[in-house]
C-alpha cells in the first residue's frame, strides 16, 4: 500500500480554476484547450481527492441564458454524486470581466457595488444547494493604483457594509456557511485592501458579525509580502479564525507564482503542515495551484497528484520528527516549553516579580541552541533521519 497515497480523510481538495487553468498569462495566449467541469470531477476523483471548489464563472460562463446554467449545473451535481467528490467552499469571480476594474464591494460606482453584491447571492444560493459550508471572498480588485483614486476610510465602510449584508442573507435563508476572507498584497491591483492576515484579522472585529467570518489565508500571497506563512496561520487558528487554507508553492516576495505544493520555500511548507496537523485543523486542505503553462493535461494531472503526494510526505517528515527522541532533548534544551508557563503564575501578583533573583548577566550569556534544533528539522526534512 502507498503510504503517500491520498484518503477522503485527508480532505484534500482542488479548485476547478486550478487544473482548468489553461495556462494564459499577461505575455502569452493559453497553451491547453478548455477543461470541462464533469471531466475535472471525474480526474480528480480517479487521483484521491475528496472535494472541488469553484467561482460561479468556472462552471457557468459568464452571461450564461438560464437554460445552459441549469444543464451546467445538473451535469456538475450528477458527476459529484457518481464521483464521490463534495463541494466544501465557493467563491463569486470579481474580478475577470471588465466591469469590477475598480473593484467590487468597494468600487467607487454604486451600480457596479450593487451588481456585485447580486452576483454574489445568487451563487451563494447555488454554493448552499452543493453542500458548500465556506464561501471565500477574495478581493483582487479591491484597492488601487494611486493614493488619491480610492478613499479607504470608505472603502472599508463599504467593504464591511457588503460582509455585514452577506452574513445577514445567510443567517435569515438558514444557510450553514461561513465566510472566509483571502489576504492578498497586490496584483492584480497596485495595492490590494486588506493585505495580509494581520489587517484581515483587524478588519473582522469590525463587524456585526464576526464570528460568521475567518479567514482563507494562501501561502504565496502571504509570502508575496514577505511575511512568515507559518506565524500567520498560528496567529488565524489562535484566534480561531482559520477556516480554510489555499496551499501552493512561492519562490520569495514576487509577483504570485501558483506553484504546485512542495514546489518553491520548501521549508515553509514543511512547517506549515506540521503546525496543521500538531493544531487538529479539520478543515479541506485545498490545492489553489497553476499547473505550469508548459505542460499538457498528462502534466496538470501528474501535478495536482503531486500536491497531494508532497502533502503526506511533509507530514511524515514532520511526525518523525516530533518523535525523534533527540528532537525531543533539543527542544528541551532550547527551552521551547518554557514558553508554555505563565510568566506571572495564577497564585502570584505583579508584586512578586521584585523577589526574583535573576542575574542579568548570566542570563544574556545563556545560549539558546536552536542551530542545532533547526539542523535536525532539515535532516527530517531531507529524510536522513
Amino acid at each position: 500500500m502507498d503510504a503517500y497515497a491520498p484518503r477522503p480523510e485527508h480532505k484534500f481538495s482542488f479548485g476547478l480554476w486550478t487544473v482548468g487553468w489553461r495556462g494564459a498569462d499577461p505575455f502569452g495566449l493559453p497553451t491547453r484547450e478548455p477543461l470541462e467541469a464533469t471531466e475535472a470531477v471525474e480526474r480528480l476523483a480517479e487521483l484521491g481527492a475528496w472535494g472541488i471548489s469553484f467561482h460561479d464563472d468556472d462552471l457557468i460562463p459568464f452571461g450564461a441564458s438560464a437554460s445552459e446554467r441549469s444543464s451546467r449545473v445538473d451535469a456538475f451535481r450528477k458527476a459529484l454524486d457518481a464521483c464521490g467528490l463534495v463541494v466544501p467552499m465557493a467563491t463569486t469571480n470579481l474580478f475577470t470581466h471588465p466591469v469590477f476594474k475598480d473593484g467590487a464591494f468597494t468600487a467607487n460606482d454604486r451600480d457596479v457595488r450593487r451588481y456585485a453584491l447580486r452576483k454574489t447571492l445568487r451563487n451563494i444560493d447555488l454554493a448552499a444547494s452543493l453542500g458548500a459550508s465556506t464561501y471565500v471572498l477574495w478581493g483582487g480588485r479591491e484597492g488601487a493604483e494611486s493614493p488619491a483614486a480610492k478613499d479607504v476610510g470608505c472603502a472599508l465602510d463599504r467593504y464591511a457594509e457588503a460582509l455585514n449584508l452577506l452574513c445577514s442573507y445567510v443567517r435569515d435563508q438558514g444557510y450553514p456557511i461561513r465566510f472566509a476572507l483571502e489576504p492578498k498584497p497586490n496584483e492584480p491591483r497596485g495595492d490590494i485592501l486588506l493585505p495580509t492576515i494581520g489587517h484581515a484579522l483587524g478588519f473582522i472585529s469590525q463587524l456585526e458579525e464576526p464570528s460568521r467570518v475567518g479567514l482563507n489565508p494562501e501561502v504565496g500571497h502571504e509570502q508575496m509580502a514577505g511575511l512568515s506563512m507559518v506565524h500567520g496561520v498560528a496567529q488565524a487558528l489562535w484566534q480561531d479564525k482559520l477556516f480554510h487554507i489555499d496551499l501552493n508553492g512561492q519562490n520569495g516576495p514576487r509577483y504570485d507564482q501558483d506553484l504546485r505544493f512542495g514546489n518553491g520555500d520548501v521549508k515553509t511548507a514543511f512547517f506549515l503542515v506540521d503546525l496543521l496537523e500538531r493544531a487538529g485543523y479539520s478543515g479541506p486542505r485545498h490545492f489553489d495551484f497553476k499547473p505550469a503553462r508548459t505542460e499538457d493535461y498528462s502534466g496538470v494531472w501528474a501535478a495536482a497528484a503531486g500536491c497531494m503526494r508532497n502533502y503526506l510526505i511533509f507530514a511524515e517528515r514532520a511526525r518523525a520528527f516530533r518523535a525523534d527522541p533527540e528532537v525531543q532533548e533539543a527542544l528541551l534544551a532550547s527551552r521551547v516549553d518554557g514558553l508554555a508557563v505563565p510568566t506571572v503564575g495564577p497564585d502570584e501578583t505583579l508584586a512578586s516579580l521584585a523577589d526574583d533573583a535573576f542575574d542579568v548577566e548570566e542570563a544574556a550569556v545563556r545560549g539558546m541552541h536552536y542551530e542545532r534544533l533547526d539542523q535536525l528539522a532539515l535532516d527530517h526534512l531531507f529524510g536522513v533521519r
